[in-house]
């Protein structure tokens, strides 16, 4: 099991530069794990995406979807404190470190591919590249 951040969801579900290395880690680690904030997160995603019309809301709809199915059962509730004594710790956004504190208490990776994250907690963080086999 691993912790995902919405961005290795994006690249995933969304076509792009870094889909086939997100693929790969679903392939090589298949049970993805989120805190709850990660359905907002996706959420505002796809709404930018059908603001630019990149998406038509029957696909965004869709895409929401999948990203439930990969993620059912695997959402992890994370404390309000734990997350502001990390946001304090380490300058990131209380977003962020939800996804900090979901893999904590799991014992488990986060994969991200946000630098500031990466940074701030390389004993948890790990870039997208970096688990796949």
């Amino acid at each position: 099991m691993i912790v995902v951040d919405t961005n290795v969801l994006a690249y995933v579900l969304l076509p792009g530069p870094k889909t086939q290395l997100a693929e790969a880690l679903l392939l090589h680690q298949p049970c993805w794990a989120a805190p709850p904030l990660w359905r907002s997160e996706w959420c505002n995603v796809l709404s930018t995406y059908l603001r630019r019309d990149l998406l038509v809301l029957p696909e965004a709809m869709a895409l929401m979807q999948r990203a439930e199915a990969l993620l059912a059962g695997q959402e992890q509730p994370v404390t309000s404190h734990q997350v502001l004594r990390l946001a304090h710790s380490s300058r990131c956004s209380a977003y962020d470190c939800e996804f900090i504190a979901a893999a904590q208490q799991l014992g488990v990776p986060l994969v991200t591919e946000d630098r500031a994250v990466l940074a701030a907690f390389p004993e948890v963080a790990r870039p997208l590249d970096s688990l796949v086999v």
